[in-house]
């Protein structure tokens, strides 16, 4: 129903569908001819400010702002934006339920009513983040098929002499198995994946998930507190997909129909990848958990009007190029243009030769390339998705319907269409080549026909993203092991870690039949993968072990030991568990380069595992392929994988299937009927999840002996006053960074070295090594995170030298971890900020890399240049975010870190305003810009950070 008063009631329209009467609002009834010109990506947020203009969060201003685009991109305008829905995975939207609850304390200390703390727009959590790979390869394949290095068991035999080693028990827990020693299951006689012998372990699939729910039952105990007690939230289960996937294949709406009014489905999210969703059509983008708290409770978020990008795509690809070789070679191609901060808008005609899988897939690593969006409208191509996915069909009919109306749909063959963009860059897909991206970065992309001389450049080079400063005389190393009662030998660029994982590359069923056709080529070819490697495939949801099944390819990536391991994430984000015993010993002693390979998005140093210092992107028969090569120095062009049991030499090129192949058994075995028989059961859950019991109470009762879940102090101190700014006086750098610092090295994922302060805090609970899980699984827990902050071994930290978490105490002199550092300062009465270059906080959106420096008492942020999302979130926390003035830098100004740095904000501070920092007292001082960056962010400094001024809010509403 309209509403009279509404500032642009002019601009309701009406549709009538199959007997059904629709409402939107129209922006061609804006009658202006800038509409047509602005990016399809622009149209969505001008929707959103006619729809939401209610002269208080969004006014007639910002309509007229977004309109005049073409004149605004480039003057740093801000205008409000409110998303149509959030959506969380369980490592950022555990905290993110732990502030809700914190905050409903606090609204009732403050005399409010804590019920009015609630999601105000839809929210949907996915545990994906959770499950660890600390099994694979299957009993079954074990059991049943040739292995190189033996442990068939008795009464099997090998198809090739030489695999036949007799096995020995490894006894399970009995004899000492630290994988049996951990499952608490019932006794079955199996394979132990590591030692590849009989033991009492269950296949890799059921155990994962058993371990997941032994270590997170807090968690999830808690997260089904909040399904309850939470309106509008949706909790998806754990064990149903990877949050970005299961947003692409179900979640996705593309158009809202709220009460009979459809306006286009929008979102941000607590992970950085939510921009997948863009291939779709459906504009999202990453925020910080503590912006997207904000805007679960319904507030717009504010942002500067961006450029965009117009990225034409034109040509075909080659037969044996895939989707994950193009978006690698976008992310480099973007890298190069610059794109921070910027939307890019795919059009041309070479679009439509993409799927949707294919779009998405570029999407997924846009924060790779560095932008906020990589959007593609939605085309015919998309309603072609939306039917293949089981989407409704009475939907459908008014997606497409509303979208035309509104001129949001695109033609990609018709350049009329084409808008004006802030600037054009092109790629033919003609020139796309097969590729890997790292050995560090997921930007730096690598032609695999160049490979293995570029990896004998990065052993060459000193220690950089490009090189490890690996002695000549060292380069050759060879370290002998015994695995399974054979022996191998590590050298640098040994694979042992081979990862089929991640949404960037499970959602698309062309790779992953790509991948499954390669098995089946190379199995057939008597090609195996050696047992030692760690070998996965942990799917983004259900649908994909479906049309593996039944394309037929599921036993031979069996065979090469990729056995499903998990539904999440796993590898990617670092959840890669435990590498064998002997493999972990070998690559120590050598300092070897130890390679990881996985078909993931990311791949900063320490990221994967602490012991493999490369790792390389790739699509996932490349994964494939270098586990069979069993080394990234190889040259597929000229060096055999393998040879068959007559000596015959088997190459890559004789394996690798082509995109014809792959779209044929694509056409055939990926159909309807399986998204809806797999999200059918979505919500279901498994009899573990069904099994936990949870608190109907309106306040979460928090259980002060837990370790996973516990209230934050953030609003401890709060008043329902305002406070004044208070200065930075005298404070010390707790730590002087370089460049790309990013949030992995500020707030680890993944495990907790034994030696860390964490590890000390977690034995004085009474757990044992075993039981400290991740800081991932522990973000719920402030004292754990704390302690975890800048607590990644990768940290380069220049008082230090070289990588460590430790700093100096400034003071003193004294090497110590980081956390302890900030405590000493804190017990001394100083206050402390960071030095750091350019990028710092790049990487994942993680609400814990600005949480964890504030419990660290740091006040301030100096650095070159800042990656978006951290920015915002530093903001968020009240923590100052300053940016050197352009070309200037620490060392340019002399600075060495140990100086002391006082920072004076004056009341009528503006956004982007340069201010003095003074050094060493009045010794001198030198300029610095204030990144708040609109009047909003300003306001939620000024009340101590977002959270806190939503509190205030909800108590004077």
């Amino acid at each position: 129903m309209a509403d009279p008063a509404h500032p642009f009631q002019q601009c309701m329209d009406s549709l009538e569908m199959g007997g059904e009467s629709f409402s939107y609002y129209n922006p061609l009834k804006l009658n202006d001819p800038r509409y047509e010109r602005l990016p399809f990506s622009v149209r969505v947020l001008l929707e959103s400010a006619v729809r939401n203009c209610d002269n208080f969060q969004v006014h007639p201003k910002d309509v007229e702002n977004i309109l005049s685009w073409e004149e605004a991109q480039t003057k740093a305008v801000e205008v409000p934006f409110r998303p149509a829905r959030v959506i969380l995975q369980d490592f950022t939207g555990v905290p993110a339920v732990v502030d809700f609850a914190a905050m409903r304390d606090a609204v009732k200390r403050l005399g409010g009513d804590p019920s009015k703390i609630n999601p105000v727009c839809p929210a949907d959590l996915v545990i994906d983040h959770s499950v660890q790979v600390d099994v694979s390869r299957s009993t079954s394949l074990v059991r049943n098929t040739p292995n190189p290095g033996g442990g068939l068991r008795p009464g099997h035999t090998a198809s090739r002499a030489k695999a036949a080693v007799p096995a020995k028990t490894c006894g399970g827990a009995a004899k000492g198995c630290n994988i049996c020693l951990n499952t608490g299951l019932p006794k079955l006689e199996e394979i132990c994946p590591f030692h590849q012998q009989p033991t009492d372990c269950q296949d890799a699939l059921s155990q994962n998930q058993k371990l997941e729910f032994q270590r997170n039952q807090e968690r999830f105990q808690f997260l089904k507190w909040g399904a309850k007690a939470l309106q509008n939230m949706l909790i998806v289960p754990p064990g149903s997909g990877i949050v970005h996937q299961v947003n692409l294949e179900y979640l996705g709406r593309v158009v809202f129909n709220t009460d009979g009014t459809l306006y286009p489905d929008s979102l941000v999210g607590t992970d950085s990848h939510t921009t997948m969703i863009n291939g779709l059509g459906i504009l999202g983008w990453g925020v910080g958990g503590i912006e997207a708290e904000a805007v679960m409770l319904g507030q717009a978020i504010s942002m500067v009007l961006p450029q965009v990008v117009g990225y034409r795509i034109t040509g075909q690809l080659d037969q044996l190029v895939t989707s994950t070789d193009v978006v690698l070679t976008i992310t480099k191609h973007l890298r190069q243009v610059g794109v921070v901060g910027k939307f890019v808008e795919f059009f041309g005609s070479g679009v439509s030769q993409l799927s949707i899988a294919d779009r998405a897939t570029i999407s997924n690593m846009c924060p790779e390339y560095g932008a906020t969006v990589g959007f593609f409208p939605v085309d015919d191509m998309s309603m072609v998705y939306l039917r293949q996915t089981n989407r409704d069909q009475k939907k459908l009919e008014y997606i497409e319907a509303y979208l035309k109306a509104c001129k949001m749909y695109r033609d990609y063959n018709n350049s009329d269409q084409d808008p004006t963009f802030s600037e054009i860059v092109e790629l033919d897909l003609a020139t796309v080549v097969p590729s890997v991206s790292g050995p560090k970065r997921p930007h730096d992309r690598v032609p695999v026909s160049d490979m293995k001389q570029d990896f004998q450049q990065c052993l060459d080079n000193k220690v950089s993203f490009k090189g490890f400063a690996i002695p000549k005389e060292k380069q050759p190393n060879a370290i002998p092991f015994t695995y399974n009662d054979t022996e191998y030998t590590l050298s640098h660029g040994s694979v042992v870690i081979a990862a089929i994982t991640s949404c960037t590359n499970t959602s698309n069923p062309s790779v992953m039949l790509g991948a499954g056709l390669l098995a089946k080529k190379a199995v057939e070819a008597g090609l195996t993968v050696k047992p030692y490697i760690k070998t996965s495939l942990s799917p983004g949801s259900g649908v994909v072990t479906y049309y593996l099944q039944e394309s037929g390819v599921t036993p031979y990536l069996q065979k090469l030991g990729f056995d499903i391991v998990g539904y999440g994430c796993m590898t990617c984000i670092g959840n890669s568990g435990p590498l064998p015993e002997p493999v972990a010993e070998a690559v120590e002693k050598g300092d070897l380069v130890a390679v990881g390979v996985l078909s993931g998005n990311r791949n900063f140093e320490g990221r994967i595992h602490p012991l493999t210092r490369a790792n390389y992107l790739a699509s996932p028969p490349l994964v494939i392929a270098y586990a069979i090569a069993g080394t990234v120095s190889i040259d597929f062009e000229t060096e055999p994988l393998g040879k068959t049991a007559d000596g015959k030499e088997i190459f890559l090129r004789d394996v690798w299937p082509t995109r014809a192949e792959i779209q044929e058994v694509e056409r055939k075995n990926v159909v309807p009927a399986m998204f809806k028989d797999v999200y059918a059961r979505i919500q279901d859950g498994n009899e573990a999840w069904n099994n936990l019991e949870a608190s109907d109470a309106q306040l979460y009762p928090w259980d002060p002996k837990s370790t996973y879940i516990k209230s934050p102090p953030f609003f401890e101190e709060m008043t329902a006053e305002i406070p004044s700014l208070q200065p930075i006086t005298d404070a010390f750098a707790l730590l002087n960074l370089g460049d790309s610092v990013t949030t992995d090295h500020i707030s680890p994922a993944g495990s907790i070295a034994r030696n860390s302060p964490a590890a000390r805090y977690l034995a004085s609970k009474g757990l044992t090594p075993r039981e400290f899980n991740s800081y991932g699984s522990r973000r719920g827990n402030d004292a754990v995170m704390a302690r975890g902050t800048f607590a990644n071994i990768r940290l380069l930290n220049k008082f230090i030298g070289k990588a460590a978490p430790k700093t100096h105490h400034v003071p003193s002199g004294d090497t110590m971890d980081v956390f302890d550092a900030a405590v000493r300062y804190r017990e001394e009465g100083h206050s402390v900020i960071i030095l750091a270059g350019k990028e710092y906080g790049s990487g994942s959106s993680r609400d814990w890399a600005a949480k964890g420096p504030w419990m660290q008492g740091i006040r301030a942020v100096i650095a070159e240049s800042y990656e978006r999302i951290h920015r915002s979130n530093l903001v968020g926390m009240g923590i100052i975010p300053l940016q050197y003035l352009s070309g200037e830098t620490a060392e340019s100004l002399g600075l060495t870190g140990k100086e002391r740095f006082t920072i004076q904000l004056a009341d009528d501070i503006q956004p982007g305003q340069t201010i003095d920092i003074k050094v060493n007292g009045r010794e001198r001082t030198f300029k610095a810009v204030v990144r708040f960056d609109t009047p909003v962010e300003l306001t939620y400094f000024r009340h101590g950070g977002i959270l806190n001024y939503m509190v205030r809010r909800m108590i004077t509403a």
